[in-house]
């Protein structure tokens, strides 16, 4: 009897810590029938708090945006503790005259932030095309690493915490030589320099490493456990790529400061979004497989949600994302003002064909909703409410496409993205 009891003990607790790992992992329903969508209405953004409509640009850029762009920072993104402008120390690494079998200078250049922190570094990898006077640049952070960006061999193979599972050249979360130029895929280096563009590049991991106590060694280990929990790793990453802009305007006089470029993949995206919202200098701005927390709806019940988001990532977003894990319908806003907030800049959002998790009929449709503020510029944005056929560009002031593939940024959305910045930046 004591054998018995002690067996369907051991039994109990096993079964109990089973249920309880279940519990914590018990997966969030997932929905991909557009049949099944919940009825939803979106918040408009061309109605103020007080209830007044929105009738011209003059009211929205003194009202109406400023007050959306709040409700993101204090429900979705976080609160930017760091006011004012940021003193940067920067230091040119290495100069390469003959980049890229001999089609581009390349720089190596580190910044620091002296007043914020002695130890924190952000490593730029910038490409700059000969014989180009002033050179749009286009700025985004990348998954691995600059070195991965490329095979160039002069580049510098990063020491922060890289996410082992990107890859199996990344050894107990380090990068190796031999991971240069894994995702060389997502960089065309050479058809961008050849277009006319440079192209500046940071790890995103630089300023905060993407797991759950990344922030202890980033920029957020200075702020107070109040600061923190209203701003977390999507800002940071928002965050250095405004610093990038700070750099690149002030030190780089092959670089056109009007014509910078705001690009992100996936959860980069999101970041690129916020980063464009808060800071104007970007003058176009590009989402790529953005989704959710990004260009896509929250309110459609497709692939991912504010859920998921918070679950599986609770340390991208402010402490108050996670009141609507359960209730997005009592979300103040959604993704087509974050969309919104770019105009009248040239925006483009792209999608996937089999990127569902994403919800690129909800990427669309953010696109599609966000017209109604280029409106008050008297700019057409996408022009067209019928989602387009794969590989089949479409907009005016916004784009969008949506390609044949999987999760990916790769040559094809490139190219549709400089046709679009060339068009805007009357590029012949």
């Amino acid at each position: 009897m004591h054998k018995l009891s002690t067996i369907k003990a051991v039994i109990h607790t096993v079964l109990g810590v089973m249920m309880s790992l279940n519990g914590f992992a018990q997966k969030i329903p997932v929905n991909y029938d557009e049949s099944k969508m919940p009825v939803y209405t979106l918040p408009d953004p061309l109605v103020l708090p007080n209830g007044k409509p929105i009738k011209s640009k003059d009211v929205w850029e003194k009202a109406g945006r400023p007050a959306v762009l709040k409700l993101f920072a204090e429900n979705v993104y976080g609160v930017n503790p760091f006011s004012g402008a940021v003193k940067i120390a920067s230091e040119v690494k290495t100069v390469n005259e003959n980049a890229l079998n001999g089609k581009a200078i390349s720089k190596q250049i580190t910044l620091r932030f002296p007043e914020i922190s002695p130890t924190l570094t952000l490593d730029i990898l910038l490409y700059l095309p000969k014989n180009v006077k002033k050179a749009p640049v286009f700025v985004s952070l990348n998954f691995t690493g600059n070195h991965t960006t490329t095979y160039e061999k002069d580049v510098f193979v990063t020491e922060k915490w890289v996410n082992s599972g990107f890859d199996k050249t990344f050894v107990n979360n380090r990068a190796t030589d031999a991971s240069r130029g894994i995702a060389e895929r997502r960089w065309p280096m050479e058809a961008i320099v050849a277009r006319g563009y440079a192209v500046a590049t940071a790890y995103y991991g630089d300023l905060e490493a993407d797991h759950t106590e990344g922030w202890k060694t980033g920029l957020r280990s200075v702020l107070t456990p109040e600061q923190r929990e209203k701003w977390g790793a999507i800002g940071v990453w928002a965050w250095s790529m405004s610093r990038m802009v700070d750099y690149l305007i002030k030190n780089e006089s092959l670089i056109d400061g009007h014509k910078v470029i705001a690009l992100g993949h996936s959860r980069i995206g999101k970041a690129t979004l916020w980063a464009a919202a808060e800071d104007p200098r970007f003058a176009i701005v590009i989402s790529n497989d953005s989704g959710e927390g990004g260009a896509a709806l929250s309110r459609r019940w497709i692939g991912e949600t504010v859920e998921h988001l918070n679950t599986q990532f609770p340390h991208w977003f402010c402490a108050n994302y996670k009141k609507y894990n359960k209730a997005v319908a009592e979300l103040p806003v959604d993704s087509h003002e974050l969309l919104g907030l770019m105009a009248p800049r040239p925006l483009y959002v792209a999608s996937a064909t089999e990127d569902i998790w994403a919800d690129p009929k909800g990427e669309f449709l953010g696109a599609v909703e966000a017209e109604k503020v280029y409106q008050l510029y008297k700019k057409t944005g996408l022009g067209t409410n019928t989602m387009p056929m794969p590989n089949s560009p479409v907009g005016k002031t916004i784009g969008y496409h949506i390609r044949e593939g999987k999760h990916d940024i790769l040559l094809y959305d490139w190219q549709q993205y400089m046709n679009f910045a060339d068009k805007h930046f009357e590029i012949k």
